[in-house]
C-alpha cells in the first residue's frame, strides 16, 4: 500500500509539473505535505529538505553570485567582446561560448545569463548582429558550463547531496571536470559552426528595433480634447478614463509642449492632445463618450515610434520578468504597475506571441518582455529591482566596482578551500556570505533578494519525496523493472539508457526533479547489475543540465525565449541534434574517465 501510494503521489506530482496547475515551487511543497498527510513520510522528514546541505550550499551560491553582480566584475567582459568578436557570426559566438561558459562553471548559470543579456544586447546592437542569432548559443553556452564544477548549477548541488545521502560520499568540486569540459568543447564548436546554419534570423537591432518588433503602430494615438469633451477641467485621475478602458496616456502636450510625467494630477485643458495607447474599439468608443476627436495618425510610422516616445526626459526599453518575481501571477492592472514603477507597458512579447491588447488583465509569466515607456530616471529605478531586468547595460555608478576586486577573491577563496578539502564546500559557502557582508561587497538586505526562493522551496519540498520512494520500497521496484528490461543491455547502453531518460524528464519537469528521481533509482540498477554507481550517477547528473530542446526546460532558455523573438521550435531545431550529439559522446567519455 505504501508503494502504491508513494507512485500515486510521484505520478500526481509529474503531472501537476507538465500542465503547471501550480508553480513548481508550489508542486513541489505540495508534495512534501500529502506525503506527510498520507504518513509516508514523518514532519521531521517532510522539513527535512529546508536543513539539506545541499538545499543550504545552493543558496549561499546565489548570494555569491550577487556578489560577483553587485560589485560589477563581468562589466569587463564587454569590452572583450567587442576586442575579439570580429565579424563572422562563428568566432563571435565562439567567443562569447569561450567567456560564458569558463563563468558559468562558478557563478550560477542562470545569474550568468542575467548579467550577459544587457550586454550581448548592446554588443548586437554594436555589430549590428540579429539577437536570435546570439541569444539560444547565450543560454546553451551557459548550461555547458555549469556541468564542468560542483557549483556551477543547483542541479549538481544536489546529486552530490544525494550520493552523501545513499552513502557513496559527496562529490568533489572537480569531480566530473574531465567529462564537464570535453562535452562543453564539443557543445561550443555545434553551437558556434553548425547552429549558425540552424538558427533564424528573426529579431534586427536596428534603429527601429522595437517599433517593428512589437507591431504596435496600430495601438498608438493621438486625440485632442474638444471644448465639449467632459475631460475639460479634470485631472486624468478623476476622469477614469485609464480605469475604465484599456488604455494608457504616454504623453500630454500642451501648447507643444511635452508635459513632464506623471500625468495623474495634471488638470486637462481644451486643446490638449493626448498621445495614448488602446486599441481602436476602445478608441472609439471614448471620442463618442468623452468629447474627443483623433488626429490623423500619418506621423506614427514605425521609424518614428520609437523617437517619439523617447524625446526628452522620456524613454522607451525591455524589461525581462526574472524567475524569482513577485510579479509572476499577477496582473499588471493588480501590481497597479504605472504607480508602482512610474512607467507604462505598451505591449507584453511571450516568445513569438505579442500581447498588446487587454494588457491590464493578462497574467505575467517567467520570461515575458515587457515593453515599458516612461521617465529616464523610472528606468534608474527598475535597474535596482530584484524582480525585473532591464536590457540596457546598468548604470556603472550604482555598481561597486571598488570591491570587486574583494569579491572575486572570495569567490577564488571558496573554491581552493573546497578544491583542496580544507573545509566542505557548504562551510566555505557560508564563510563567503559572510564576509561578502563584512567587506561591503553586498548589503545584508541584499541577500535575501539574491536567493532564488523558488529553487529552495522547489529542492526542499521534493527531498521527501525521494525520502518517500526510499523507504516504501518504490525505488527498488523500479529499479528491479528496468534491470528485468533492460538487463542484457550492455554497460554503454545501460549509461545511455540514463542519459537519455534524465534529459527527456529534464525537459518536460526540471532538472532538479529529473536528479532527485532518477539517482536512486541508477544507484539500485548499478548495485543490481554490479556496476560503478558513479557511472551511472554522472550520467544522471550531466543529462539533467542538458535540456536544449525546448523553452521551458532550463530557467535559461525560457530568459532569452522572448527576448530572442523565437518560436518554440527553434530551440527544437537547435538544440535535438546537439543532445542528440552529447547522448552518444557523454556515456562514452563517462566510462572512459570512471570506469563501469
Amino acid at each position: 500500500m505504501e508503494i502504491v501510494l508513494t507512485l500515486s503521489v510521484l505520478i500526481l506530482a509529474l503531472i501537476s509539473f507538465v500542465v503547471e496547475w501550480l508553480p513548481v515551487d508550489l508542486t513541489a511543497l505540495s508534495v512534501t505535505v500529502l506525503l506527510m498527510v498520507l504518513g509516508l513520510v514523518t514532519p521531521n522528514e517532510g522539513i527535512s529538505g529546508f536543513g539539506n546541505s545541499a538545499t543550504i550550499t545552493v543558496m549561499a551560491m546565489f548570494i555569491l553570485s550577487a556578489g560577483i553582480t553587485r560589485t560589477g566584475v563581468i562589466q569587463i567582459v564587454r569590452d572583450l567582446l567587442i576586442k575579439w568578436g570580429g565579424k563572422h557570426p562563428s568566432q563571435q559566438i565562439f567567443i562569447m561560448g569561450a567567456i560564458v561558459g569558463p563563468i558559468s562553471a562558478f557563478i550560477n548559470n542562470t545569474a550568468v545569463v542575467a548579467i550577459f543579456l544587457p550586454i550581448i544586447e548592446d554588443w548586437c546592437k554594436q555589430r549590428k548582429i540579429p539577437l536570435s542569432k546570439v541569444l539560444i548559443p547565450l543560454s546553451y553556452s551557459s548550461i555547458l558550463g555549469g556541468m564542468i564544477t560542483l557549483i556551477g548549477t543547483s542541479t549538481n548541488i544536489l546529486a552530490s547531496g544525494l550520493s552523501e545521502k545513499l552513502g557513496y560520499g559527496a562529490f568533489s568540486l572537480f569531480q566530473f571536470t574531465k567529462v564537464g569540459i570535453i562535452s562543453f568543447f564539443i557543445g561550443l564548436v555545434y553551437i558556434s559552426f553548425i547552429a549558425p546554419y540552424l538558427l533564424p534570423k528573426r529579431k534586427s537591432n536596428g534603429s527601429d528595433f522595437l517599433g517593428q518588433s512589437y507591431e504596435i503602430n496600430d495601438y498608438l494615438s493621438e486625440v485632442i480634447i474638444t471644448p465639449q469633451s467632459s475631460l475639460v477641467g479634470q485631472t486624468l485621475q478623476q476622469s477614469e478614463i485609464q480605469r475604465k478602458f484599456d488604455l494608457d496616456v504616454l504623453e500630454l502636450v500642451r501648447d507643444k509642449v511635452h508635459l513632464p510625467q506623471p500625468f495623474a494630477d495634471k488638470r486637462l485643458c481644451e486643446g490638449d492632445i493626448l498621445i495614448i495607447r488602446c486599441s481602436r474599439d476602445d478608441l472609439l468608443k471614448i471620442r463618442e463618450e468623452r468629447g474627443l476627436n483623433i488626429l490623423p495618425d500619418v506621423q506614427f510610422k514605425e521609424d518614428s515610434i520609437e523617437s517619439m516616445l523617447s524625446s526628452g526626459e522620456e524613454k522607451i526599453g525591455e524589461v525581462l520578468i526574472l524567475s524569482n518575481s513577485r510579479l509572476i501571477g499577477t496582473t499588471l492592472k493588480d501590481l497597479r504597475f504605472r504607480q508602482r514603477y512610474n512607467a507604462t507597458v505598451l505591449a507584453i512579447r511571450r516568445g513569438a506571441e505579442l500581447v498588446r491588447g487587454r494588457l491590464g488583465k493578462t497574467p505575467l509569466r517567467f520570461g515575458d518582455l515587457l515593453l515599458v515607456q516612461g521617465p529616464k530616471q523610472s528606468f534608474i529605478g527598475l535597474q535596482t529591482t530584484r524582480e525585473l531586468l532591464v536590457l540596457e547595460q546598468r548604470n556603472v555608478e550604482s555598481l561597486r566596482q571598488d570591491k570587486a576586486k574583494i569579491a572575486v577573491g572570495i569567490v577564488v577563496g571558496v573554491v581552493l578551500m573546497s578544491a583542496f578539502n580544507l573545509l566542505p564546500i557548504l562551510v566555505s559557502a557560508l564563510a563567503g556570505v559572510i564576509v561578502m557582508v563584512i567587506t561591503g561587497c553586498l548589503k545584508p538586505g541584499e541577500i535575501y533578494g539574491a536567493i532564488r526562493w523558488d529553487v529552495i522551496f522547489l529542492l526542499a519540498g521534493l527531498i521527501p519525496l525521494g525520502i518517500a520512494m526510499e523507504k516504501s520500497g518504490t525505488t527498488e521496484l523500479l529499479a528491479r523493472g528496468l534491470v528485468a528490461v533492460g538487463g542484457n543491455l550492455s554497460g554503454y547502453w545501460i549509461v545511455m539508457f540514463f542519459y537519455v531518460v534524465t534529459v527527456l524528464l529534464t525537459e518536460i519537469l526540471s532538472n532538479n526533479a529529473s536528479v532527485l528521481l532518477m539517482i536512486p533509482i541508477s544507484v539500485e540498477v548499478a548495485k543490481t547489475l554490479g556496476f560503478n554507481p558513479f557511472a551511472l550517477m554522472f550520467a544522471v547528473t550531466l543529462a539533467a543540465s542538458c535540456s536544449f530542446m525546448t523553452p521551458i526546460g532550463y530557467q535559461t532558455n525560457t530568459m532569452v525565449y522572448s527576448t530572442g523573438g523565437y518560436k518554440f521550435f527553434d530551440f527544437t531545431r537547435v538544440g535535438a541534434p546537439l543532445s542528440i550529439l552529447l547522448s552518444i559522446l557523454t556515456p562514452l567519455l563517462i566510462i572512459w574517465v570512471y570506469g563501469l
